[in-house]
């Protein structure tokens, strides 16, 4: 797929609602990405930052509002954005097999990328592809690791990245930023939440700001 052109949205939320029965966990909230940029999203835990991603990639609808990515309306005309690498909160795994396995298993179902080209992918992210230990012996960092791995395997155009850096250490976190900063060089779409504002900082064009699942984007003055 080529790279969306930087003049076009990638996303566009409009007064995008999410209720759990009574509860607003997402307000009319309103975000345009555009191709190329990195958008951060920083908030307490329970702001509903992973809400609002899981809408955008089709895991939960929205109660009223709109949510297109590339152009299509999610849940509408499509369940599931097309080009998209997601980390949602713990990266879900089949625990008994090997993280190549997984990821093997993973690619199968689109059949874009070659058992050689997810070594690679998992070399860049510092995992052996030949390791035997399954992923229930991996620790929290190796786990996050794969994770990374599955979301940018088939070089998705559209990154969205919940959390992306839990359970690694210093060198882990310099690791993944270096991919991402990547990523970003060649015109990758990226939206990203993270409790550190170094990641912040270090990786993003644009950052909003949540909090009680209201949505409001920081001053560039602020970034």
């Amino acid at each position: 797929m080529i790279g969306w052109k930087k003049s076009e949205p990638v996303i566009q939320v409009e007064r995008a609602s999410r209720y759990f029965g009574g509860d607003c966990v997402l307000k009319e909230a309103e975000l345009t990405l555009y191709g190329g940029q990195v958008c951060g999203i920083v908030g307490n835990n329970g702001s509903g930052k992973t809400v609002l991603m899981k809408c955008i990639c089709g895991f939960l609808p929205v109660t009223s509002g709109t949510i297109r990515v590339q152009g299509k309306n999610i849940g509408k005309e499509v369940d599931f954005p097309e080009s998209l690498g997601a980390i949602i909160e713990s990266p879900g795994f089949l625990m008994e097999l090997t993280g190549f396995r997984n990821l093997e298993i993973l690619a199968s179902m689109n059949c874009r990328i070659t058992p050689a080209q997810i070594r690679l992918v998992m070399k860049k992210v510092g995992l052996d592809p030949d390791m035997k230990k399954p992923v229930a012996k991996y620790s929290l960092g190796m786990r996050q690791r794969l994770g990374i791995a599955q979301a940018i395997m088939e070089e998705p155009e559209l990154l969205v990245l919940d959390e992306p850096f839990n359970g690694l250490d210093k060198h882990g976190v310099e690791d993944m930023r270096k991919i991402l900063l990547e990523l970003k060089s060649q015109g990758k779409t990226i939206l990203l939440a993270s409790h550190n504002e170094e990641d912040i900082r270090i990786l993003c064009d644009r950052v909003f700001e949540m909090d009680g699942g209201i949505l409001k984007e920081r001053e560039a003055a602020k970034l």
